[in-house]
């Protein structure tokens, strides 16, 4: 209950934050709806009572115009409700969704990311950050307006008949516990299904991608992933289906009941009318007045039950933006000053999950300023993994990363990360214009074509990017057609895996000048001719620099000041191309067979 009333809360602050004007609107527009009906049953009496009295009826102009009225002012009020509220949900949306992303974009690491409960909880904060306020609000001004629409009613029945007004109300008692039930049991589902439904979107995906089509029909698999998808469908499917057959069963009980109900007072006021204890008026207002209570109790169960699903839905959205930081940052941090003597790894341990072995154990190495350091070794031997914590994704689990003597850990990640500039292995292609490609590694440089073209000329990319059909303003796309033409009819063009990697590279010579350049192998989808161009191009950018290499090519690493191999999570040789070529171990071996691959 406690929970829920923070998330609600939490809801219309965030409503009343950005929309208060809408929600004042509302919540009095709310009030006059429900006096509406109220009004309108008593004024059928009234006219009734006046048709049926001795000596013929009365002046009944002002009863019916007031029926008039409220009979405009209803459907008006409802309309103008309808418009308040989509338009405070496109505000709310805006406000939330913003909120939302700067709560990601505050994660210092990867952590977060990595997770798949986060996923999931992501994907549900996505949807309920977007409706979730204006659905809570609705529904809490709904509740409002039912409670107060009841509320008349039910006086109104006391004053003909307080058993019949009792009755009423202990009769829709058996809906509260079951719909309420129903709600937990939906919410329940749809954290079921998340997974699933996750799992057959990745194989939806997988099955429309271009980039995998070419294994899926060369292996012949597109029947085992759609097999797979489909069971996914059927497994989600399998779980709604028992949630609606409950929900069935359930609101055919419950409208069977309210319908006893409602006989049982109709064959009472009837009987009384017909022995004179009740006027036309009465039965005319009495049959509106128990038809509204029930509709207007069940009305609240229900929306109650929805709130109950939306405050639960919502209480994702929370836990992502009121999320702990996934790594410390000290509330003062201290200021990186440019690298001036180098970057130590001081005794680093490192493992992903506690479950899982220790990937790093024990490294302690220096990548001095000014010099080039290269990373050699197998596959999960753990060079990725300490660019990882040189970026500060992740925080050792044991000892400390420095800065010129600094302890990563009390600098500012975004600081630190300015002053690094690098190429992954695992590089973006994003669906922007091939300017805004490049330009997004420095997004201050984004209106400087001059940079962005010199950048692109030093990663070689320049002529291929020249000669597409809008030059930089070329769409790097697949999804998407250029333009904001909705119908646009001039696609986005696309680039081959080398031309993306050259630009992806520009974004780093983009950078140039930044106090540590990482290459996480650059030049993997490049010909060799290639390879020995970029090879050259860094060598120019890191000139005097302080960079980090890491390659499985050892011909483009034997320039290095130092060349550390890594095997299993520790630090095995240390040296120069020259020296460690010359001394027996894990670099002369690797050195040697892909020597002799040449060789052969």
């Amino acid at each position: 209950m406690t929970t829920g009333i923070r998330v609600a809360g939490a809801a219309w602050r965030l409503a009343w934050r950005v929309a208060a004007r809408t929600t004042i609107a509302q919540f009095v527009l709310t009030v006059l709806g429900a006096g509406a009906p109220v009004a309108v049953a008593w004024l059928t009496k009234v006219v009734f009572d006046q048709l049926s009295a001795p000596g013929g009826p009365a002046d009944l102009m002002w009863p019916i115009i007031g029926l008039v009225t409220a009979g405009v002012m209803t459907a008006v009020l409802a309309q103008v409700l309808h418009y308040l509220r989509a338009e405070q949900g496109r505000i709310v949306a805006l406000a939330a969704l913003d909120q939302l992303y700067t709560a990601v974009n505050r994660l210092v690491g990867l952590g977060r990311f990595e997770d798949p409960q986060f996923a999931d909880r992501l994907r549900f904060a996505r949807h309920a950050g977007g409706s979730g306020p204006v659905e809570i609000m609705t529904v809490s001004l709904n509740l409002l307006q039912q409670v107060l629409v009841t509320a008349g009613f039910v006086v109104s029945l006391v004053t003909v008949s307080p058993a019949l007004a009792l009755a009423v109300l202990v009769g829709t008692l058996p809906a509260v516990g079951a719909e309420f039930a129903l709600a937990r049991r939906r919410a329940e589902a749809m954290n079921t299904v998340g997974p699933t439904e996750r799992r057959e979107l990745f194989y939806g995906q997988l099955l429309s991608d271009v980039d995998a089509a070419t294994e899926i029909r060369l292996f012949g698999v597109g029947s085992f992933l759609r097999e797979r998808m489909l069971r996914e469908r059927r497994t989600a499917n399998q779980v709604q289906r028992a949630m609606d057959r409950r929900a069935l069963s359930t609101e055919a009980g419950l409208t069977m009941l309210s319908t006893a109900v409602a006989g049982g007072c109709l064959v009472w006021v009837v009987n009384a009318a017909a022995n004179g204890t009740v006027t036309v008026g009465d039965v005319a207002m009495l049959v509106a007045a128990v038809a509204a209570v029930q509709t207007a109790l069940l009305g609240m169960v229900r929306d109650a039950a929805g709130a109950h699903t939306q405050l639960l839905m919502f209480s994702h959205y929370l836990a992502v933006v009121e999320a702990e930081p996934d790594l410390p940052v000290p509330a003062r941090t201290r200021p990186v000053a440019p690298l001036r003597h180098g970057i130590e790894l001081r005794d680093v341990w490192f493992r992903y999950r506690e479950d899982l072995p220790w990937v790093l154990r024990g490294v302690s190495i220096t990548i001095p300023s000014g010099q080039a350091v290269a990373l050699v070794g197998y596959n999960g031997a753990g060079k990725s993994t300490i660019i990882k914590l040189l970026c500060r994704y992740y925080d050792p689990d044991r000892g400390a990363i420095l800065w010129d003597g600094v302890d990563l850990r009390d600098l500012d990640p975004v600081q630190l990360r300015a002053r690094i500039a690098g190429v992954f292995q695992d590089f973006v292609s994003y669906e922007l214009s091939a300017a805004e490609n490049i330009g997004i590694g420095d997004v201050e440089a984004l209106a400087d074509r001059s940079r962005i073209e010199t950048a692109a000329r030093n990663a070689g990319v320049h002529d291929i990017v020249r000669t597409l059909p809008h030059g930089y303003e070329t769409l790097l796309s697949r999804t998407y057609f250029a333009g904001d033409d909705l119908n646009g009819t001039t696609p986005g063009t696309m680039l081959s895996g080398g031309q993306w990697q050259r630009v992806a590279i520009a974004r780093s010579f983009l950078r140039g000048g930044r106090d540590l350049l990482i290459l996480d192998e650059p030049s993997a989808r490049l010909d060799a001719e290639a390879e020995h161009e970029i090879h050259q191009g860094f060598q120019r950018l890191r000139k005097g620099g302080t960079s980090l290499l890491v390659s499985h090519r050892l011909g483009t690493i034997r320039d290095a000041d130092l060349i550390l191999v890594l095997d299993a999570g520790t630090v095995v040789q240390a040296g120069p191309h020259d020296e460690l070529v010359e001394a027996p171990g894990p670099y002369a071996e690797l050195f040697s067979l892909q020597a002799s691959g040449y060789r052969d």
